[in-house]
C-alpha cells in the first residue's frame, strides 16, 4: 500500500477519552488517513450507511444499543466487506475467541502500548489478522456453543437488531417502532430467528443469545 493511499477508519467507543487515545494513535500511521468517531452503535452503523469505503472499523464491545457480541454480528453481517478489529479491556482467551468465531479481522487489549496498536493496526489494513501473540486461542469452543454460534451465523443483518433488541426485554410493537417497520414484519423476523435457532419461544431464543455473550463477565471489566 503506497503512502499516499487516503485511509477511513471508524473509531467507536462510547468514552470520549479512550477515542481520542486511540485516535492519537492512529493517526500517527499514514500520512493520509480520514478517522470517523462514533459514540454509540447507531453512529457507527449511520457512519456505515452513509456509503464510501470504510477500510477499517475499530469496536469496542461494551456500547450504547448493542450487548455482548450483538454488534459485531450485526456489522460482519450487514457490512461483510468491513473488516472490524475489536478493542476492549476485557482481553480474557474465551472473549478473544469469540471475537475471532464472529469474524473479527483483530482484537486489540486497550492496555496494549500505543505504539504496538499502531503495529497491530498495520498489519490488519494489509489484510491480514493480529491477535495478542501471548495469548493461547487453541482451544475450541465447546460443541454446543460451536452448534449456536453456527446458528447465530444464519441471522440476516435485521434479525440479528430484532435478537438484540428482544434480549433488551422490548416488545414487538416497539421494535417496530424502532425499525420502523410493521408489527407484522417483527413478527415474520422473530418466527425466523426461533427457526434458525432450533428454539421455541422468545425466551429461549434470549437465553440461547446470552450464552454467547460478553455478559458471561462482569460488565465493569469490559468497558
Amino acid at each position: 500500500m503506497s503512502e499516499s493511499t487516503l485511509y477511513r477508519l471508524v473509531i467507536a467507543d462510547d468514552h470520549p477519552l479512550f477515542r481520542g487515545a486511540l485516535r492519537e494513535a492512529v493517526s500517527g500511521l499514514y500520512s493520509h488517513i480520514d478517522i470517523a468517531e462514533a459514540g454509540s452503535f447507531d453512529e457507527v452503523a449511520a457512519i456505515l450507511e452513509r456509503g464510501g469505503d470504510v477500510d477499517l472499523v475499530l469496536l469496542d464491545l461494551t456500547m450504547p444499543g448493542v450487548r455482548g457480541f450483538s454488534g459485531l454480528m450485526y456489522l460482519r453481517a450487514q457490512f461483510p466487506s468491513v473488516p472490524v478489529v475489536v478493542v476492549s479491556a476485557n482481553d480474557e482467551p474465551a472473549v478473544i475467541r469469540r471475537c475471532m468465531d464472529f469474524g473479527a479481522s483483530g482484537f486489540i487489549p486497550k492496555t496494549l502500548a500505543v505504539e504496538a496498536m499502531r503495529e497491530a493496526i498495520a498489519i490488519v489494513l494489509k489484510g491480514n489478522v493480529w491477535t495478542p501473540p501471548d495469548v493461547d486461542l487453541s482451544t475450541a469452543a465447546d460443541a454446543d456453543t460451536t452448534v449456536l454460534l453456527a446458528r447465530l451465523a444464519t441471522l440476516t443483518p435485521q434479525q440479528v437488531r430484532v435478537l438484540m433488541m428482544l434480549s433488551e426485554g422490548l416488545l414487538n410493537k416497539q421494535i417496530a417502532y424502532e425499525l420502523s417497520v410493521s408489527e407484522a414484519t417483527v413478527k415474520a423476523h422473530v418466527s425466523a430467528i426461533l427457526q434458525k435457532l432450533g428454539v421455541e419461544s422468545r425466551t429461549q431464543a434470549v437465553i440461547a443469545a446470552a450464552k454467547i455473550e460478553v455478559g458471561q463477565w462482569p460488565q465493569a471489566a469490559l468497558s
